[in-house]
């Protein structure tokens, strides 16, 4: 282990010394018994949990989300930032809290001997909601167009991270009511996780069968993702995006008896082998939506895909059972095609709540 290795204090740890150290004890001094909360949420690999000294080079340091009342932000929010940018500590844990801007967006970190510019957001925890989500749970529960149209890298910045403070109770509202899907809207997203590996599971074979080594083994690829992002719905984790998709698969029960299948299916230059690894991930797979006890049990063994040499699963009847689950007018009217981020993987479109919203606005 390097000096920096053993020397790494994770963000979500420095953010709480931040607000316990510094940040509390100038507000009590100045704004005593201002309601707020505060915490570190949102966007971030600290607020995941999959920060390493390497996260340090840029946009992560001594950072805080304080959440104030809609007035209080509007009267105090202003003044509050400037205070803070007087008064903080120059650093924390021997790291300094001011940020160094590089054009106007990314921040590094670096000694001043003039004002902090520091990153303590000072917020209305309702607005900041909103556009972040497109919804305020704060006030109501989320509608299930609400949570379609949230792909799951954000509800994950929601529920994770930690809340250090909340003397106002609507962030521990929000994330209570965003902790997980409810049972309808899950069951949905269930069946369209298995609905989309059950459209590609064939073409593993038949690519190979033709010649087409290299689209056997993307279309693999593209099956090994599908397949952990559903393990993740099932054992009720929000899927984070491409960056930690592997490290949160890997922190499930399963991952220890799933991950050599994935990586040997991922890893096999020839289809028979990559066949067979692929076989024995969708085997387990199937073991774990039995064990959840969703709908009655169904086979979990792989067989020929009708006359031809190649086997799969057959992923539809575990589509088709669980959508029968599905008891919502609204969902059970839907195609199978799910929340946003199971149709589209596109970072521009899913950074957009205007355009999520949009979309699933106009779906049927």
């Amino acid at each position: 282990m390097t000096t920096s290795d053993a020397d790494f204090l994770p963000g979500l740890a420095l953010s709480r010394v931040l607000y316990e150290e510094a940040v509390r004890p100038i507000l009590a001094e100045t704004y005593p018994g201002l309601p707020h909360a505060a915490a570190l949420v949102g966007a971030g690999s600290e607020v995941l949990g999959f920060d390493t000294p390497r996260s340090t080079d840029h946009d992560w340091g001594p950072r805080l989300l304080l959440f104030l009342g809609p007035r209080d932000a509007t009267a105090h929010g202003a003044r509050i930032h400037r205070l803070l940018a007087e008064r903080l500590p120059k650093q924390v844990r021997g790291r300094p809290t001011h940020f160094r801007l590089v054009n106007d967006r990314v921040g590094h970190l670096e000694p001043t001997e003039g004002p902090v510019n520091h990153r303590v957001l000072t917020l209305d925890a309702g607005a900041w909601l909103t556009g972040h989500l497109g919804v305020d749970p704060t006030s109501a529960e989320p509608t299930v167009r609400d949570w379609l149209a949230v792909p799951q890298q954000h509800l994950a910045e929601i529920t994770g991270g930690e809340v250090f403070h909340d003397g106002l109770g609507t962030l521990t509202t929000a994330r209570e009511r965003l902790s997980w899907y409810p049972d309808q809207v899950w069951r949905y997203l269930l069946a369209c996780q298995w609905q989309r590996i059950s459209q590609e599971e064939a073409f593993v074979g038949r690519c190979a069968e033709v010649g087409d080594a290299l689209g056997s083994a993307v279309v693999a690829g593209r099956l090994v993702r599908d397949l952990m992002r559903l393990c993740l719905l099932l054992e009720r984790r929000y899927a984070p995006y491409g960056k930690w998709l592997g490290s949160a698969f890997g922190q499930l029960p399963v991952a220890g008896t799933l991950t050599p299948f994935l990586r040997g299916a991922l890893a096999a230059t020839e289809y028979r082998p990559r066949a067979e690894h692929l076989c024995d991930a969708y085997e387990a797979v199937a073991a774990l939506h039995n064990e959840a006890g969703l709908t009655a049990p169904l086979a979990t063994t792989c067989r020929p895909y009708h006359g031809r040499p190649y086997r799969v699963l057959f992923a539809e009847r575990f589509a088709d059972a669980l959508a029968g689950t599905v008891t919502d007018p609204y969902l059970r009217a839907l195609p199978r095609i799910g929340s946003v981020d199971q149709w589209a993987d596109n970072t521009d479109f899913l950074g957009s709540q205007e355009r999520r919203r949009a979309v699933v606005e106009v779906v049927p």
